[in-house]
């Protein structure tokens, strides 16, 4: 992982840091964490990092076994494809009101983010994962309903997981394309073709992935 820098308050730094190389894919599912290890490459004692492991499984990032000790979750199937439904309304809401909302600040920082993304190595999949739920976190955030924010951080964490476990690369051939036509219809205004836009782009990933996890698309 990344080195730590021990902050203040040091369960809550090394909550984040744990949180982050979750989300990051530094930390990959069914990868198992140590207490002891943990504590001695951050150089903190065992309760912190207590304390950080039953924060992130009540987020839903690790897991719990009994005798088996703290996991990276792993995602099923079954929840991945009610992730990718949920996703393909909301992206689809996200984007449709972005294209009402959006101020001449999100439009810029829409376009820094769909550039840095497309100039992002192909082959680096961590970087691609990161560089396309930041894109993706502005078109929610530029669509100012607070509401939405908060259900799509919760989805984000798991569309996160299910990335680096299945693997499947941004770097597809059409990805750039639904990018680029998502953000040209939220720019325009045109709220229904920004929603279908990205229902559509979830569409073709969700397929990808649960194809990867041997199940049918939903």
């Amino acid at each position: 992982m990344t080195e730590f820098r021990r902050p203040e308050l040091v369960r809550d730094g090394v909550y984040q840091h744990l949180r982050s190389a979750v989300l990051d894919g530094e930390l990959l599912p069914g990868e198992r964490l140590g207490e002891v290890e943990l504590g001695q490459q951050f150089g903190v004692s065992r309760t912190p990092i207590r304390e950080a492991m039953m924060r992130l499984t009540q987020d839903g990032l690790l897991v719990a076994e009994a005798n088996k000790g703290v996991r990276v979750r792993t995602v099923t199937a079954a929840e991945a494809r009610d992730t990718y439904t949920v996703r393909e309304e909301l992206d689809g809401l996200a984007a449709a009101l972005a294209a009402r909302h959006h101020t001449p600040v999100d439009a810029g920082a829409l376009r820094a983010a769909l550039e840095e993304l497309n100039s992002a190595q192909s082959q680096d999949y961590r970087q691609q994962t990161r560089l396309d739920l930041a894109f993706h976190r502005c078109i929610t955030q530029a669509a100012h309903n607070v509401a939405l924010g908060d259900l799509a951080r919760d989805l984000e964490q798991r569309v996160a997981l299910i990335k680096h476990q299945t693997g499947i690369y941004n770097a597809w051939p059409d990805a750039e394309r639904q990018h680029a036509a998502i953000l040209e219809a939220v720019l325009l205004r045109q709220p229904e073709a920004a929603r279908e836009a990205a229902r559509l782009h979830v569409r073709t990933f969700g397929v990808l992935v649960l194809h990867d996890l041997g199940a049918d698309p939903p």
